[in-house]
């Protein structure tokens, strides 16, 4: 194995374990002001629409993240107008320093169009709570503020095209509608959020 493949290994090993929020909690931390991009604080509370929360862990740096993030902006666009509020939270605190600094959010936010909140998550309180361990990782609310899907965005990071199933829109959709999520827990793929301890 050579060293930079070890490298990327090692990135993407989970940090610190923790158990997941079960299906059916309240959200949790609404409250919590968060730095985000704009230079406002803001909460997850902040950023609810009248039918539910988006939340997605992530980062800059991470080549899940990076293969994803065009569909955060495509799922932006499709359900911001129905009601559904979006949030990325960067919980990477040993990295707020370097890579995951305000600053390089805010860059990273230009240089790929988002169009929804993307906070600092100072001592990964909110990553902690919810038991998030990678990014990206994804927790979808209803608008009781219930946990009613989490787990990965889709089957096919690294080729959209290829896609089969894509878990997190048909999770919203049926939300929106009223009908079962199915399935309404899948694995979430990705580097490990990295705790500071």
């Amino acid at each position: 194995m050579n060293k930079l493949y070890s490298l990327i290994i090692i990135g993407c090993l989970t940090i610190l374990p923790a158990r997941e929020l079960e299906l059916g909690s309240a959200l949790p931390l609404g409250a919590i002001k968060m730095a985000d991009i704009s230079g406002k604080d803001v909460s997850l509370n902040d950023a609810k629409g009248e039918h539910g929360l988006l939340v997605i862990f992530s980062c800059n740096t991470c080549p899940w993240v990076i293969a994803w993030e065009d569909r955060y902006v495509s799922l932006a666009n499709e359900f911001k107008p129905q009601g559904v509020g979006i949030i990325a939270v960067n919980s990477n605190e040993k990295q707020f320093d370097s890579v995951d600094s305000m600053s390089e959010m805010q860059d990273h936010a230009r240089k790929f169009g988002y169009n929804f909140y993307y906070t600092m998550d100072e001592g990964a309180m909110l990553a902690r709570e919810f038991g998030a361990t990678r990014t990206p990782h994804i927790y979808l609310f209803d608008q009781n503020d219930k946990l009613v899907y989490r787990g990965a965005i889709d089957d096919n990071a690294r080729k959209p095209d290829q896609v089969e199933n894509t878990y997190l829109a048909d999770a919203i959709d049926n939300m929106l509608v009223g009908t079962k999520i199915d399935p309404a827990v899948t694995k979430a793929l990705g580097c490990g959020i990295k705790f500071a301890k």
